[in-house]
């Protein structure tokens, strides 16, 4: 995703800007941009393409200054050029965003209503139109700001500087991460510490809804009201991304917390966000699919279960799933017509790879949903869907996971329109549902983290858990139990709900936690019956519902995590973060290896 930083200090700070974000690469993005503040004046250079072009730029044309912001962005809302390009001004306002601002359109209509020329397709600028007017009605910057951001509704981190305050800049998070660095004489704002650490090793981290300004000597947070607040400065570590937990106890907490930007990524390449299209290409053309086989291992085998319904669901296309080390070994004759779509975080698991070959050599298209786009299985592909998740070190799957969902989701959508299933009104307000989930994904990320640890330290004291659910709930069953099994050791086994009373509800009795994942749906009376059976055993019922359900369910739980409601086709992407949050947090308690748990490798490239 976008990468940012920021500099307030007494020595030139356009090469400094540039080198930290050569730090954020790995972020992957399409265009960079650097602006500064000097001699009164606001002095910005931004190109296309890598970092490579904006350092030619600056060779030809340099700047000088002593604040300033820099940024690479990875293309939301607009194409890949200069003009989207961060940072955007607007007057005195100078403004770099990580992120999506949700309800940018009517906000950019009230702008356009109000005279207000854009020179981009970003929905960036209209964050600066709308500070600039405020300012220009008589508002101090820290006044206009937070009235600005009462007006917003998305996921977002942000840092301002402003022509007529030379000597501070402002940022605000809500969703993607933003740290302050210390320095001497000199602070900095960066999208993580990996960014700052040539400058310091001193950071705070913004907390979700607190805002900061900073000075050269020091840094001021508040929280959304505009009251001071105070947050833990920490010794970051100044390795290399991928050995760099951030603020986070193991790399597996921190890819959570990371979900609602590593779904933005998602959305950002498949997701038109002015028309709220979806984006896939002609790289497959699905109005002629016979059906399609989705196939993986672990974790990305259960997400191809939800992509299934997917399929199913919105474009009527005939699907199945399979596991890889089975698919590889099947008599697959004949199947020209059919697709195959592989998922894989690393594209190198080798029972997937074979499968790949086997559908390949039965005459199948096939398509790879990958994390790294390299890969051998992305190359062997006819198509490739990246799932753009970042790094993911943690053996447990947790943002990869989320994401191929994601990525399903759009496809399926893609799917649904070309064969005739979905209109065009239909697309739009499917995908309207999609961009809400970063925002949906950081309420729950943030406001059930206690309950969750609460329910952790009684969960961990059992050695047994069943989980059940219905329809996509039941690929969740399963990817929680495969969670605590993973990571925290305790036996764990998932069930479809109706098949409760076919064996499985022989265990339950009064030492047995069973945790029933019901979002208010189709399925859900139905789901309430198989609790009401375990209720009548004894078995601990743990519930995780949305509002809709807890409001029609009055049965005695142990437990009931009531999360916001939801349209059915994001419903697995923010039910799955209660399950994952659930095993860390016993896991951490049971003092288990989380990230690197025993017998277990990220990527099996054997078979």
């Amino acid at each position: 995703m976008c990468g940012l930083v920021g500099i307030v200090s007494g020595e030139p700070v356009a090469g400094r800007l540039v080198d930290a974000l050569r730090r954020l690469d790995y972020r992957g993005y399409d265009s960079a941009g650097i602006a500064t503040i000097a001699g009164g004046r606001m002095e910005r250079r931004r190109a296309a393409g890598k970092l490579a072009n904006l350092q030619q730029r600056l060779d030809a044309d340099p700047i000088d200054g002593t604040i300033g912001l820099g940024h690479t962005r990875w293309a939301t809302h607009g194409i890949a050029n200069e003009t989207n390009a961060h940072p955007h001004v607007v007057g005195d306002v100078c403004i770099v965003h990580n992120g999506i601002i949700e309800n940018f359109s009517e906000l950019r209509q009230d702008l356009a209503a109000n005279g207000v020329f854009f020179e981009s397709e970003t929905d960036t600028e209209i964050l600066a139109h709308m500070l600039a007017r405020s300012l220009a009605d008589g508002h101090d910057p820290v006044a206009a700001m937070l009235a600005m951001l009462r007006c917003l509704r998305g996921a977002y981190a942000f840092a301002i500087m402003l022509r007529s305050h030379p000597g501070m800049m402002m940022a605000a998070r809500c969703g993607p991460p933003l740290a302050i660095g210390h320095g001497h004489g000199e602070m900095f704002f960066g999208s993580d510490a990996v960014a700052l650490a040539p400058f310091t090793n001193e950071v705070t981290y913004l907390a979700n809804g607190d805002c900061a300004v900073i000075t050269r000597d020091e840094a001021t947070l508040l929280d959304a009201c505009g009251h001071r607040v105070q947050r833990a400065r920490q010794i970051a570590q100044s390795c290399a991304y991928l050995t760099d937990k951030g603020q986070h106890r193991h790399f597996m907490e921190k890819e959570i917390t990371e979900q609602p930007e590593a779904i933005s990524r998602v959305l950002a390449s498949y997701v038109d966000f002015a028309t709220r299209r979806i984006k896939v290409g002609h790289a497959v053309d699905f109005s002629a699919m016979a059906g399609v086989t989705i196939s993986a291992c672990g974790t990305a085998y259960l997400a191809g279960c939800i992509g299934k319904s997917y399929f199913e669901r919105y474009s009527g296309l005939p699907a199945i799933t399979e596991v890889a080390s089975e698919l590889r070994y099947r008599d697959l004759r004949n199947r020209v017509g059919d697709a195959a779509l592989f998922v894989s975080q690393s594209g190198e698991t080798a029972d997937t790879l074979a499968a790949l070959h086997a559908c390949r050599t039965s005459g199948m298209a096939t398509g790879a949903v990958v994390n790294v786009e390299g890969s051998t299985i992305a190359r062997e592909a006819d198509a490739v869907f990246p799932i753009v998740a970042g790094p993911e070190i943690g053996v447990a799957s947790t943002k990869a996971f989320t994401c191929q969902l994601a990525v399903f989701a759009c496809l399926a959508i893609a799917a649904g329109l070309r064969r005739g299933m979905i209109d065009a009104p239909q697309e739009q307000a499917l995908v309207g549902h999609l961009i809400e989930v970063p925002r949906v994904m950081t309420h729950v990320l943030t406001d059930m983290k206690p309950q969750i640890e609460e329910l952790a330290s009684h969960l961990c004291r059992f050695r047994h858990v069943l989980y059940i659910g219905r329809g996509t709930s039941y690929p969740l069953a399963l990817e929680g139990a495969l969670k605590l099994k993973e990571i925290a050791y305790i036996h764990a086994e998932g069930y479809a709900a109706g098949e409760l009373k076919h064996g499985p509800i022989a265990l339950v009795d009064d030492s047995m936690p069973v945790i029933v994942i019901a979002p208010y749906d189709r399925f859900f009376e139905k789901t309430v019956s198989n609790m009401q059976e375990v209720a009548a055993r004894g078995g601990k019922i743990i519930f995780i519902t949305d509002e809709a359900g807890s409001a029609r369910s009055h049965l005695a739980t142990f437990a009931t995590i009531v999360l916001p409601q939801v349209d059915d086709i994001i419903a697995p992407m923010i039910f799955a973060l209660p399950l994952q949050m659930l095993a860390y947090h016993t896991a951490v308690l049971m003092g288990t290896d989380v990230d690197q748990p025993r017998n277990l490798a990220k990527s099996v490239t054997v078979e």
